[in-house]
């Protein structure tokens, strides 16, 4: 469970202080032409595409309506988006919301396209008015130093902390003095969580009236985004705050805030994260730490300890052991040692054994009655809105009252010891609708990859989108001359029947082949991380005696240290799955190679995914054909736009799964590829030396 605090985000303003702005459009065509403002002061390129988005962005904006924009690598999206929605957010002083999935790319909007555009509008007279926008980050309050409740901490640390926390709570005591942001990403090592929870933001505590803007971390993030012109978000963020009800009331339009404009880049991604934040997502451990936080009675330690009495003590005892008891009668009825389970009928039961969490919120409700403190008043009411979120969040699904949505219970953690109770809307378009396009403002939705074969149906039925107003822009990359593809005709057909076993040798035999043929470095992605551990194993010693490092997701280091140390190394091999097909960009001869193994297929047996083919074949359609591919298809997309991020890259572009070649659904993928392609076969491999890559 989470807890948002929908007070955030710029003061309502009057009415009157709106106005459009017809002269937008004029705007934008002085920037991007092939002698405009944009070339002339800045010295870039003139790019048609990136003129012909900015100007339907543009139009969107003024009309208050959505766009899908697929805007291919190199086009320059955010500029496209990012300049026509700064000049309409600050003369209709209406907030920008600009909102990517990946920390790469908000990183690449703070630290470098927002100050280019202030830089450029600082130069051009017909801007420069412009040139004094605020921007802002926007993150969660629990990712903010609280200096009060910080204070309030060290107080009472006799009470909250065990011996062995008090270092880490002095540690944080001392970053405290020099920290600029208070942000929990700038303590390293991160702060332990047991710790950082009675010390963070995340608290009713944190508010204007207690604390201070000049000193508390967290209002005076709050006060610069009241300020801000623009605002920079994550996609699971924007749903987090969405999904809790954080929007306009009434019928005030807005997304986030009121009257905003949003943007939502890297938006293929946008449907997957949705539909996780408008479901629920119920864990033991959640629940433990919550009750902990109150008392822990292996160390004798909590809040109560200091408003409450040894009896009160008791009930939060009696309500671990409640919680306890029932999360593994869960994980001993469902799961029998299976990761995930879907349920598909309400289990029924009164669920009694959860009454002492019932009872511990009753005598919550009258200790906060009991006490004269603001401060003790506001952290009670937290404790109580927690525990009787979980209380009645797990009568909801035990209920199976969230119509429409697929529930199912998940081990997760290195042992399986974590247990959730989990729900999802079957079909993600509905909430789309409503809250995004449905909010009487422009949302732009613009991403690599929106389309298949051209066109963009799949995609808007899915996010809800259907009758938006579309564009598309292909890279202005020269890719036949700098990009090679191959395409394997004799994989084994191990979904058709064939020997499974004969995979991993079939891969570390084509992958070996292509990556020392070639100069530069080489990522290999598969769709798990059996087949891929397996051809790391056979691949090990053989590259390391021809001098080439091998780099393993899940082995030796994080993501992106491990991208960085691929990208240093030069000539390197990198095996990845799942988030290593996104978000992977490492210009330069140093990834001049992607393999894909197999196409990415989504698991048909986890629940979401079963449940959604069971919906679509109650329609009489296609599971295979409607979501199954259409989801491979982008996801191939993403995967092999890894391989050119500048105009100079060079590399090939290799498929090692001969499917494309014999079923039907084949030329989807092929189509996609962005150059033509060759076939080859284990008796003749091409020479890819000969290339000069």
């Amino acid at each position: 469970m989470i807890s948002i605090n929908p007070e955030v985000g710029p003061e309502p303003f009057a009415e009157e202080a709106v106005h459009g702005f017809p002269d937008l459009p004029t705007y934008i065509a002085n920037v991007f032409h092939p002698d405009g403002w944009l070339v002339k002061e800045m010295g870039l390129e003139f790019r048609p595409q990136q003129a012909e988005m900015a100007g339907a962005v543009a139009g969107a904006l003024l009309d208050d309506e959505g766009l899908l924009f697929e805007a291919g690598t190199g086009v320059g999206k955010s500029l496209a988006y990012l300049v026509p929605g700064i000049l309409m957010a600050v003369r209709c002083k209406r907030p920008l919301v600009v909102s990517s999935h990946t920390i790469a790319l908000q990183e690449q909007i703070l630290r470098k396209d927002i100050p280019f555009c202030r830089k450029f509008f600082s130069k051009v007279p017909h801007l420069e008015s412009f040139a004094g926008f605020g921007s802002a980050l926007l993150v969660g309050k629990a990712n903010y130093l609280c200096p009060n409740r910080l204070r309030a901490a060290i107080r009472a640390k006799a009470e909250l902390f065990p011996t062995d926390e008090m270092a880490e709570l002095q540690r944080i005591a001392d970053w405290a003095e020099s920290t600029e942001k208070g942000m929990r990403q700038e303590l390293n090592p991160p702060p332990q969580p047991s710790v950082w929870t009675l010390v963070n933001a995340d608290s009713s505590t944190c508010n204007r009236k207690q604390c201070n803007p000049e000193h508390c971390h967290y209002q005076k993030a709050k006060k610069a985004i009241q300020d801000a012109d623009v605002l920079i978000v994550n996609h699971s963020l924007l749903f987090a705050l969405v999904g809790a009800g954080a929007q306009p009331a009434g019928k005030t339009p807005g997304v986030l805030f009121p009257r905003d404009l949003v943007v939502l880049d890297e938006a293929h991604r946008v449907p997957a994260v949705a539909t996780e934040h408008f479901g629920a997502n119920i864990s033991s451990y959640g629940l433990d730490f919550s009750l902990k936080l109150l008392f822990n009675p292996r160390r004798g330690r909590g809040f109560l300890t200091k408003v409450g009495s040894l009896k009160d003590c008791k009930l939060v005892e009696k309500a671990i052991e409640a919680g306890e008891y029932f999360f593994g009668d869960v994980q001993e009825t469902y799961l029998e040692g299976k990761p995930v389970i879907r349920i598909r009928e309400a289990p029924g039961g009164e669920l009694d054994v959860l009454l002492p969490l019932f009872d511990l919120v009753q005598r919550l409700k009258i200790l906060i009655d009991q006490q004269s403190s603001e401060r003790l008043i506001s952290e009670l009411k937290d404790h109580r809105d927690r525990i009787q979120e979980y209380f009645q969040g797990i009568h909801k699904f035990w209920a199976m009252e969230d119509k429409g949505h697929v529930h199912w219970v998940e081990a997760t953690g290195k042992r399986g010891s974590v247990i959730h109770l989990r729900t999802a809307p079957i079909d993600v378009a509905p909430y789309l609708r409503d809250h995004l396009f449905g909010r009487g403002t422009s949302v732009v939705m613009a991403s690599a990859t929106l389309s298949i074969s051209g066109r963009m149906e799949s995609f808007q039925k899915k996010a809800g989108a259907e009758g938006l107003s579309t564009g598309m822009q292909d890279s202005p990359f020269n890719f036949e001359a700098n990009v090679r593809a191959f395409v394997a005709e004799d994989a084994p057909d191990v979904a058709g029947g064939g020997d499974k076993g004969a995979l991993v040798p079939y891969f570390a035999r084509n992958i070996l082949h292509f990556a020392t043929g070639i100069r530069g470095g080489t990522l290999v992605l598969f769709t798990g991380y059996r087949e891929m551990d397996a051809v790391a194993d056979k691949l090990e010693g053989k590259l390391e005696a021809v001098g080439r490092q091998l780099f393993v997701q899940g082995r030796d280091y994080a993501r992106m240290e491990m991208l960085s140390r691929f990208q240093d190394a030069g000539n390197a091999i990198l095996l990845g799955t799942d988030s290593f097909w996104t978000g992977v960009d490492v210009p330069g001869p140093s990834l001049s190679q992607v393999i894909v193994t197999r196409l990415p297929f989504e698991n048909p047996t986890h629940p979401v995914a079963e449940a959604r083919q069971e919906w679509i074949s109650a329609k009489g359609g296609s599971p295979f054909f409607e979501m199954t591919v259409p989801d491979a298809v982008i996801q191939f997309r993403q995967g092999i736009g890894r391989l050119v991020r500048k105009w100079d890259d060079r590399g090939l572009l290799v498929l090692l799964d001969s499917r494309v070649l014999r079923k039907n659904y084949g030329k989807q993928f092929l189509d996609a590829l962005p150059v033509p392609y060759f076939t080859f076969a284990g008796h003749a491999l091409p020479d890819v030396a000969a290339l000069g890559i």
